[in-house]
């Protein structure tokens, strides 16, 4: 489903973010990106979305360059921070309406088929109850659950999160790593978890990509080596 052939990047000539890497992700796996702040796990997605272009290499999604569209194949995504704000006064049917309107090439209301799949988007998540409650007044775990909804809603191949736990305490974190397996499980959707910490997943992801300047560990959680599970060992200033 996603391909990287000898990919590097840079923003800036001479300063790689990313150099020389290999990665393949297969259809329904369930896979945690972590690594430190600056270690390029954000710009290895960016990739992915097709946001940006590698500097040499290629990166191929669906079995296409990057960025390509293909309405069969969609991908779904919940930027960094999206759950943490919230603030647009809109219910939460309105959040997930909104997953609908790409893909149906619709600006005005939902047709009938469309509101059943907000629905039930809705449901899986389990906000049936609240879908008409003002998003804002939500907590943060429940406001995750919301974008992962509107997420949802484009039918995705793909899920693609970034930092999605961030402002959200450990019981919802926990919470949702278990809709997540159950969607990779139920619905056959790949899943990218992007975080620069990856303990709320740990269980439940068979594998485990840690990205600093490249991809340094790829496997099982369980092999990742004890130093990067010591909490005290401070990586935001490696490089």
């Amino acid at each position: 489903m996603i391909r990287f052939e000898r990919v590097s990047f840079a923003y800036r000539p001479g300063v790689p973010v990313l150099a020389d890497v290999d990665l393949d992700v297969e259809q329904g796996e369930f896979v945690a990106i972590a690594g430190p702040n600056g270690g390029g796990k954000t710009t290895l997605l960016r990739l992915v979305l097709g946001l940006e272009r590698p500097s040499f290499g290629n990166v191929r999604v669906f079995g296409v360059p990057a960025g390509r569209r293909d309405r069969s194949r969609r991908i779904g995504y919940l930027a960094q921070r999206a759950a943490a704000g919230g603030e647009a006064p809109v219910t939460v049917r309105e959040l997930v309406s909104a997953g609908r309107l790409a893909p149906s090439g619709l600006v005005g209301p939902l047709r009938r088929p469309d509101r059943e799949l907000v629905d039930a988007a809705i449901a899986r998540m389990g906000l049936t109850e609240r879908a008409g409650v003002p998003l804002h007044t939500l907590s943060g775990g429940l406001r995750q659950r919301a974008f992962i909804a509107k997420a949802l809603a484009c039918e995705p191949t793909l899920l693609v999160l970034d930092e999605p736990t961030t402002g959200v305490d450990v019981a919802s974190q926990e919470s949702l790593a278990g809709l997540l397996e159950e969607l990779r499980a139920e619905l056959g959707v790949t899943i990218l978890y992007v975080s620069h910490e990856f303990g709320a997943v740990e269980h439940v992801v068979e594998r485990l990509v840690l990205v600093r300047g490249g991809v340094v560990f790829d496997g099982p959680p369980g092999d990742l080596p004890a130093l990067w599970h010591d909490p005290s060992h401070d990586h935001s200033h490696e490089h």
